[in-house]
């Protein structure tokens, strides 16, 4: 009887899944008209008449719309994540105790012998699912949606051995209930993530507003200009770099890169803001420490030395030193950035504009467990983030 329900719980299981994938299609089809998309501009590839080589160009071509049955898995190493699972589960709970109830004079004890059955199995299984979080990931909805079922049946189980009920059928009512309360847990993570990938492409669509700046693109030609006359090499390198940048800022930017890159990426802002600001931008790599292979959001160094740069550098007649330092502690890493602060208004409020945008996109990718703080002190602007340490695998 028991092997029976098991099989008809993971037919279920895969029924829904396959329900949940449909769900997902009816949501693109009657997506509202103002999350439009925007126009990707990916690489192209135009041979070099002078030099035979090829050279990277972009051309403007109409976006493809997201899979949205692709959208990414839960991560449950996210305390976030576990903490909603916990809330859900709660939440069935009260509700079950609600419709089970009679008198409200027996709301207290229905309430406590329904925590005393529900609440260990409960963190069993959120410590389950943080430890196979690695694991999980890897996954697709079908099949975790399947193995959330697995794992409900067997704390069902677990739990029933240790509490053992007067029949059956409350056996098998039980059993009924952790499988609703796993299909419920999965149906809520992808109705989450179906929500959250426009909030995901209007973060990608303000990051840039924010960071490709008018100045910042006139001021680079600029600095072309400067030398294109006394030094026609250095002037060619720049557009090389102007180019490259631009080419990375209009990536469809939904997935974390290594921190090497967004090193790499700086550094090419980095020289073309030397082209105008010269011997009086200093820049101080501190990175004995950084774990290269870490993932880091995307584009995310870069604005912050933008900022330093507009509010801390090009404000004075002086040199000023602008200081990076990567390091890794424990399981999470953190980024420290300063640089000299200049009391202006206008740079102020936009300086919180853009930190409040970098936050923002904190909070989409790792959810409760990154930060991002600021304090002005003793002259210095100090920006400091601290996220979880997520390395590439090879």
């Amino acid at each position: 009887m028991t092997r029976l329900n098991v099989r008809s719980a993971a037919i279920v299981a895969w029924r829904w899944a396959g329900w949940l994938e449909h769900l997902g299609a009816a949501a693109r089809a009657f997506r509202p008209h103002g999350e439009e998309q925007v126009d990707r501009i990916p690489n192209d590839t135009l041979k070099n008449e002078r030099s035979g080589a090829e050279a990277a160009s972009i051309e403007q071509t109409p976006a493809r719309p997201p899979d949205r049955r692709r959208c990414a898995l839960p991560d449950f190493r996210n305390l976030g994540s576990i903490l909603r699972v916990i809330i859900v589960v709660n939440v069935l709970v009260a509700l079950t105790v609600l419709v089970r109830v009679d008198h409200f004079s027996t709301l207290g004890r229905e309430a406590l012998v329904m925590a005393g059955r529900i609440e260990l199995p409960l963190l069993a299984g959120a410590f389950l699912l943080y430890w196979w979080g690695t694991w999980l990931i890897r996954l697709t909805w079908r099949e975790l949606t399947v193995m959330m079922v697995c794992l409900a049946l067997l704390l069902a189980c677990v739990a029933q051995f240790a509490l053992p009920s007067a029949d059956t059928a409350t056996h098998l009512r039980r059993l009924l209930w952790a499988v609703g309360a796993a299909l419920t847990v999965v149906t809520y993570f992808r109705w989450r993530q179906i929500e959250q990938i426009p909030a995901l492409d209007e973060a990608r669509i303000a990051a840039l507003t924010a960071r490709i700046r008018p100045h910042f693109f006139f001021n680079s030609l600029n600095g072309v200009l400067g030398v294109i006359r006394h030094d026609p090499k250095r002037a060619e390198l720049a557009l090389e770099s102007l180019a490259e940048l631009f080419r990375e800022l209009m990536k469809d930017n939904r997935d974390l890169v290594t921190l090497c890159d967004e090193i790499e990426l700086c550094n090419r802002y980095l020289e073309l803001e030397r082209l105008r600001l010269g011997d009086r931008l200093q820049v101080k790599w501190e990175l004995r420490q950084a774990p290269l292979s870490a993932k880091v959001p995307p584009l995310m160094l870069q604005p912050l030395l933008e900022n330093a740069v507009y509010h801390g550098i090009e404000p004075s007649p002086e040199p000023g030193t602008i200081l990076v330092r990567v390091v890794r502690k424990g399981n999470a890493l953190e980024i420290f950035m300063s640089n000299p602060a200049h009391s202006l208004g206008r740079r102020t409020a936009g300086n919180r504009m853009a930190m409040n945008n970098i936050r923002e996109r904190l909070d989409l990718f790792f959810d409760m467990e990154a930060a991002l703080t600021t304090e002005e002190r003793d002259g210095q602007f100090r920006v400091r983030i601290r996220m979880p340490l997520r390395q590439e695998v090879k």
